[in-house]
């Protein structure tokens, strides 16, 4: 098993480029399954995730060539199963349930499983499909689904306990694009993920207005066909890289983002005494490690909000930062396992329910550390580097899962860290 040794008073400067979004390939490729003719994705990030969700495309039947970051799916003749095997390993890939409803009329997938923060029930994806006109039964472990007399377009409210959901939001609108009539998504995620996906469904031939809105309308159509399209820049890993540099930074840019999917990042760094600079494009970003640094408080929200996937990085940055720091997470309450291992390194924080307080401290200390989950692993990443000594982070297959070459492109920055096997 793979570990990462970080050895700490890192300094970064130079320029990095921000991969395709994980959280966006997945359910596009998982939406090459609506037809039989080819589509090609760009930009399809080289990470555990989108690896697993192509071995899953293999195993239901279709053709599947990735060279570099391009991947072609064609899937001319496929099976309704998901095998457990691949889908307990990544809980995105219950993402195939809707296109293979609405090609075949019916689905078994296995429950997924995914990262340990907190429960992330699939029942708002399962109610969904049921407004569809969906029969659904669970045994074994399995997710049993059959449209006997088709899907039919339906209003449906897809609103969860906290908040809209995303990958469910994308199962609806997968199944709906091939459904009879007309479909309105109330309460849908407003990601930009989800966005993108609808825009590579409206590529192949399907009838969507609204995403990137809380209300989605969709008038189904009988057949899709192929399309080609290029995946949206990782807004995570861009906020992930521009807390680093805010962290242990002298001047870095950050190349290939969208300006409009990273407002609150920007806002948090600026609010925590940081520079954050677009270039005119917007795709490019230069953030400056302020000389006064201040907490602030964070309290995650659904997009345009500040993401959850963001605020172990944030807590890693306020460890060290002056002052008191307050970090919500409205949406996982129990994601805060990062907290304990940043403790374990020196760091004063206190973690009630949902809601973590930190005093920063002058520096942290190097010290072995776990880690719990993609976005925890990566705030352990970035508080080893300011930190004195070398940190041994453990379970790194985390970090895998969603950041291409993350230590690759640290080391490009003036990082100093290697890989070490058990």
């Amino acid at each position: 098993m793979d570990k990462l040794l970080v050895h700490g008073n890192s300094s970064l400067r130079g320029t990095v480029n921000i991969s395709g979004s994980k959280n966006a390939s997945l359910p596009i490729l998982a939406a090459t399954l609506l037809t039989e003719e080819p589509c090609i994705i760009r930009r399809v990030p080289d990470v555990s995730d989108t690896n697993y969700m192509l071995q899953i495309l293999r195993a239901l039947g279709a053709d599947v060539e990735r060279s570099s970051g391009t991947v072609r799916v064609e899937a001319k003749e496929i099976s309704p199963e998901a095998p457990y095997d691949l889908v307990r390993r990544m809980r995105a890939s219950i993402c195939v349930m809707g296109p293979l409803l609405a090609r075949l009329g019916k689905a078994t997938v296995s429950l997924p499983g995914g990262c340990v923060i907190g429960d992330r029930p699939v029942d708002l994806h399962l109610k969904g499909l049921a407004g569809l006109g969906a029969d659904i039964d669970v045994e074994g472990g399995n997710i049993l689904i059959e449209a006997k007399d088709g899907l039919h377009g339906n209003e449906i409210d897809m609103r969860g306990k906290h908040g809209p959901t995303v990958l469910g939001t994308d199962n609806l609108m997968m199944a709906a694009v091939l459904a009879e009539g007309r479909t309105v998504i109330e309460s849908a995620a407003s990601e930009p993920e989800v966005l993108d996906l609808a825009n590579f469904l409206i590529k192949m031939g399907a009838k969507i207005e609204g995403a990137g809105t809380r209300r989605i309308t969709i008038d189904g159509v009988p057949k899709l066909g192929g399309a080609e399209h290029t995946v949206i820049p990782d807004r995570i890993e861009a906020g992930t890289f521009m807390v680093a540099a805010a962290m242990v930074g002298e001047g870095v840019t950050v190349n290939r983002v969208c300006q409009d999917h990273l407002e609150a990042t920007t806002r948090c760094l600026e609010s925590a005494g940081h520079g954050v600079q677009f270039n005119e494009g917007g795709d490019a970003v230069t953030v400056t490690r302020g000389d006064a640094p201040q907490g602030c408080e964070i309290s995650t929200a659904p997009y345009p909000g500040f993401a959850t996937d963001m605020q172990a990085q944030f807590t890693a940055m306020f460890a060290t930062t002056p002052g008191i720091s307050v970090v919500e997470d409205t949406i996982f309450t129990q994601r805060f396992m990062h907290c304990a291992e940043l403790k374990r390194m020196g760091a004063d924080i206190k973690v009630d329910g949902g809601r973590a307080v930190i005093r920063g401290v002058e520096t942290l200390s190097a010290a072995p550390v776990m880690a719990s989950d993609l976005r925890a692993s990566a705030a352990l990443v970035l508080a080893a580097m300011g930190a004195k000594g070398t940190t041994e982070i453990n379970r790194l297959y985390h970090i895998d899962r969603g950041y291409e070459h993350i230590d690759e492109k640290l080391l490009q920055l003036g990082a100093t860290m290697e890989r070490a096997r058990d």
